[in-house]
């Protein structure tokens, strides 16, 4: 039996957050949840098992998603990650080498999809 694999969602809308949770959750992921950049920092800094992180681009704090995508890029690398924004078009560019980019609104089944080939 294969541990479940643990994601880590940083959404400060708690109705996208629940709704993105509650269908990570179904599909056998076990998800920790973060409203900004600093809780989410703080969480993989007392944890080792997270695998994958969904940023929205756009949260309270000094911190965006976009840096916090080039935080954990840069001291967590195999961590894979996906930003989504609602508000800002992101460049391939813009986010770390192997990231996925989702526009709100996304299909959640599009995302579990990229976690999957992301975590194969």
């Amino acid at each position: 039996m294969t541990a479940p694999t643990i994601i880590l969602v940083v959404e400060d809308e708690p109705l996208v957050s629940m709704a993105l949770v509650d269908d990570l959750e179904a599909t056998g992921f076990v998800v920790l949840e973060a409203a900004n950049a600093a809780a989410a920092v703080k969480l993989l800094e007392s944890r080792n098992d997270i695998r994958l992180i969904i940023t929205d681009v756009d949260m309270p704090g000094s911190m965006d998603g976009l840096m916090l995508a080039a935080a954990v890029a840069d001291r967590w690398p195999p961590i894979q990650i996906i930003v989504v924004s609602g508000h800002r078009d992101v460049e391939i560019s813009d986010i770390p080498t192997g990231s996925a980019f989702y526009s709100k609104p996304y299909r959640t089944a599009e995302i579990i999809e990229t976690m999957n080939q992301m975590l194969a």
